[in-house]
């Protein structure tokens, strides 16, 4: 092998390249078990990010069901999740393009089993004794300014009109039935809640004529956030709760919840999408879960009689979406070395079967940055979390004293959390010799309640805090170059982007995707799931105006004096471009140095793999011109205006 190349950092030849990474990259999920076979949905990106339902039969290769153009996705509560149902050959699923609901049965063509797409689906819950869905429905044909949420009931033949279940609260989610069908548990919530503030759980009986009857409150409040109802093969209903600071495994006697097993650990995540699950039925009287402690998940096994848990050695650090068989999970999972993976694991030795990647071609590990789990002080005395991935690439080395630029980076939500798993956008940067800080802030989940709560009235301050902390963490062990430190995030980590080069002069640079600018903006134009969200986040009216002004970056263009790059979906409904469009215009007309990328047909997040190539490119060239090196790889630069 030959020696290392001297060079600078950021000039670094990777054959992570932003091709590979869009190109390699297939977005699962939602792996669910139908009989001896396994489904899940996979994207694709060269199929202009479509996704499709996979079946593999009897432990058989993956298999595309779902034709084109059909794009199993849900836009209830814009991000979806819970857009499929598997029944014997048989998938029920919500397309995207009009928002029908269609039955594919067998080698059959799809069709419809609702007729008004006007009316959104997911969630979906099979009644077969009654040849019915059961599913969340948001109806947008009301004619008022937010839609209206409902549990519904779908006819399987689609000859009849939909049949209304629970109305009145402003949003519903996992309705489950008990075996047998005889009963119907699920969660509810109002305004200004988010689920994962406070939701309620709720039971009925379900009459001879399919109405539910007698349905009572079981548990939640305005303070308890509740998830995953599920019931067992005998009809023990359990819940998942957050009532001790933690989300726990509680199992429901009349109306009373009973912990199963009290731990810091949580075993539940925010419900941004349906129908995700971290808790399954191996048994009568066992679970097989998978918890998070301290930003890392890993698998149990929990005996509901004794409360006692037994761990699963695995080989990964984050799963998700799990479900149970007999002697079996499926999941999706991923480590620091492994992108996420559809994988079958055996309770009882931990090994596992790779059934789909995300990603085929791995990198060679010597271009590998493997993560630290740091924790830093922060304002006030706090701690935060993140991952710190060093430069890493085997063909070079830097000149002798020269420290690496570094990109700060978080998650979006900005209710969610980061995890160490191997994913190649932050690879892209590392393998050229940048150093990437992947913050878990205050307020993000996988480390309790407290913790989480942490943001409450704070957003755009503790986040900022906890980044801007991180990176003089990084300078001050001499681990990082401080004049060449940059910020990026998108949607919710757009806003703690900008509101970092705003209000604090740490970065010299920054890359908002989507990111929020205008916290009023924000109010007036989003969707109905998330249009309360920031009477938890700022404040409730009329206390927010004023705290609406002192955190909106559109308001403080005036401090901003960095390089800035902003990328957005023209199609994003979340957060529209109006929000990046006036930053743009706002710094071109002060003369800071500021580039603009647009793209047709993008909403929230981008799927397409022309456009998840250009942004990293063009991120990277906007890099190379701030901070003043050559980059090796042969692309379109950007073009900074200012």
């Amino acid at each position: 092998m030959s020696s290392p190349t001297t060079a600078p950092f950021g000039t670094w030849t990777s054959p992570i390249t932003a091709q590979r990474v869009a190109s390699g990259t297939r977005p699962l999920a939602a792996p669910r078990i139908v009989g001896n076979d396994i489904c899940w949905l996979e994207g694709l990106p060269a199929d202009g990010g479509r996704v499709v339902v996979v079946r593999a039969k009897n432990g058989g290769p993956g298999e595309i069901v779902t034709p084109a153009p059909f794009n199993v996705r849900s836009r209830v509560h814009e991000y979806g999740g819970g857009a499929h149902v598997v029944s014997g050959d048989t998938v029920y699923f919500s397309h995207f393009a009009d928002k029908l609901v269609y039955a594919q049965r067998g080698d059959a063509a799809p069709q419809p089993i609702t007729h008004n797409g006007l009316q959104r689906h997911a969630d979906f819950e099979l009644d077969p004794a009654r040849q019915r869905l059961i599913a969340v429905r948001e109806d947008h044909g009301g004619g008022s300014h937010e839609p209206t949420n409902s549990l519904v009931a779908l006819g399987l033949d689609g000859a009849d009109e939909p049949v209304v279940l629970a109305s009145g609260f402003d949003f519903y989610a996992a309705p489950r039935l008990s075996p047998g069908g005889r009963q119907l548990a699920w969660l509810c919530w109002n305004h200004p809640l988010m689920p994962w503030n406070g939701c309620e759980l709720w039971l009925a009986d379900v009459g001879a004529d399919g109405q539910l009857q007698r349905p009572r409150k079981l548990a939640g409040s305005t303070t308890e956030s509740l998830c995953q109802p599920l019931w067992s093969p005998r009809g023990t209903l359990l819940v998942v709760s957050d009532r001790t600071g933690w989300w726990n495994l509680y199992r429901v006697e009349g109306e009373t919840l009973h912990p199963v097993c009290p731990m810091p650990a949580e075993f539940g995540r925010p419900q941004w999408l349906f129908a995700q699950a971290m808790v399954g039925f191996s048994g009568d009287d066992e679970v097989v879960a998978t918890c998070i402690e301290q930003g890392v998940s890993r698998l149990v096994r929990i005996d509901l009689r004794s409360g006692e848990l037994q761990p699963i050695a695995t080989a990964f650090t984050d799963l998700q979406e799990l479900r149970a068989g007999p002697g079996f999970v499926v999941a999706l999972a991923a480590s620091s070395s492994a992108p996420e993976q559809v994988v079958r694991i055996d309770v009882a030795s931990g090994a596992h079967r790779v059934l789909a990647r995300s990603a085929d071609d791995v990198p060679d590990a010597r271009y590998l940055s493997t993560p630290a789990s740091i924790c830093y002080a922060s304002t006030g005395g706090r701690v935060a979390h993140a991952f710190h991935y060093p430069p890493h690439n085997e063909d070079f080395v830097p000149p002798a004293g020269e420290l690496p630029p570094l990109i700060v980076t978080s998650h979006g939500g900005p209710t969610s959390m980061n995890t160490s798993s191997l994913r190649l956008a932050i690879q892209y940067w590392t393998s050229r010799g940048f150093a990437v800080l992947d913050v878990n802030y205050g307020g993000s989940s996988g480390f309790g309640r407290a913790y989480m709560d942490l943001l409450k009235g704070q957003w755009g301050i503790v986040d900022v805090d906890d980044c801007v902390a991180g990176a003089r963490h990084l300078a001050e062990r001499g681990l990082v170059d401080p004049p060449r430190m940059a910020i990026r995030g998108g949607s919710a980590s757009g806003f703690t982007t900008l509101c970092a080069l705003a209000f604090h002069d740490v970065f010299k640079a920054g890359a908002s995707y989507y990111g929020v600018s205008d916290l009023a903006g924000l109010d007036a134009d989003t969707h109905k799931f998330e249009s309360r969200y920031t009477s938890y986040l700022v404040a409730p009216p009329p206390q927010r105006d004023a705290l609406y002004a002192q955190r909106s970056p559109l308001l403080h263009t005036d401090r901003l004096h960095c390089p800035m790059i902003f990328f957005q979906g023209l199609d994003d409904k979340v957060v529209l471009p109006a929000q990046s469009e006036m930053m743009v215009d706002a710094l071109k007309s002060r003369g800071v140095p500021v580039a603009y990328l647009a793209f047709e047909g993008e909403g929230h997040g981008f799927r397409r793999l022309e456009t998840i190539q250009r942004t990293l490119e063009a991120e990277l060239s906007f890099y190379a011109q701030v901070f003043g090196f050559e980059p090796a790889d042969a692309m379109a630069p950007v073009e900074i205006h200012g």
